[in-house]
């Protein structure tokens, strides 16, 4: 072989080794998303409106992953907006359900790869608990409503219309809440969750609506089973171990 022949030869391998390093290089780029920080993306776009990772992985515009947050607030508005709510309490509502989203606290575990190709991811939950803590501070503004207007009409007061009194215990609601939600935002022990996760190509993945549903249904304890779930203990942010900074992850 000429050396003329050598050189091109070496060429051409050394064009095949850098072509295959770059298709190596690509594959890894756009596969080096797991499945654990798909489901960090998820939760932070859908509950915190944080969808920079969402973006990154998925693809798709910034507008649209902001329309995922956008549209679960319009599905906890759907119930209000059919209600007795006035209609000026709306929109200030709706801007305390997403502070409220913004705050829920899960930490993702370590993705673990099934034999069926899938993923079960874990999820750490500090459920919030600010609907029991409130309920009885509710009830007692409200019931300190009602004596009032019973005291105004003995004294020979109006009696407010059924649309006036719906108005103001909406607000009364409000008002604990909110006050709670400024004061530091409290926390049930951890509970654990899991998300069942299939890697449809490079960049798509599926969570399974089961699962989402029952981790949804977590993340947020309400009055019911806050009676049922008296036992565990609360921890509050601030000075406390379970802070508002750790528990926004």
């Amino acid at each position: 072989m000429t050396k003329k022949k050598k050189i091109i030869l070496i060429t051409v391998i050394l064009a095949v080794i850098i072509a295959a390093g770059a298709s190596a290089g690509i594959y890894l780029y756009i596969n080096r998303f797991d499945a654990g920080e798909y489901v960090q993306a998820v939760l932070d776009t859908s509950y915190k409106n944080k969808t920079d990772q969402y973006v990154e992985i998925t693809g798709i515009s910034k507008e649209e992953a902001e329309k995922i947050f956008e549209d679960n607030l319009d599905a906890t508005m759907a119930g209000f907006e059919s209600s007795e709510m006035p209609e000026e309490m709306l929109p200030r509502y709706r801007e305390l359900f997403g502070e409220i989203a913004g705050k829920v606290s899960y930490t993702i575990g370590e993705p673990e790869k099934q034999m069926d190709g899938t993923y079960t991811v874990p999820v750490i939950i500090k459920p919030i608990t600010l609907f029991t803590d409130t309920y009885e501070t509710f009830q007692t503004r409200a019931q300190e409503y009602a004596q009032e207007v019973t005291d105004s009409v003995m004294n020979g007061g109006e009696m407010p219309t059924d649309e006036e009194m719906q108005g103001q215990i909406y607000q009364i609601y409000y008002d604990v809440l909110k006050e709670r939600v400024d004061s530091g935002m409290l926390y049930g022990g951890a509970r654990n969750a899991a998300l069942h996760v299939t890697k449809e190509g490079s960049r798509e993945f599926t969570i399974d609506q089961g699962d989402m549903d029952k981790l949804d249904s977590m993340l947020i304890e309400s009055v019911d089973n806050g009676k049922e779930e008296t036992a565990e203990g609360q921890e509050q942010t601030g000075e406390d171990a379970n802070t508002e900074e750790n528990a926004e992850k």
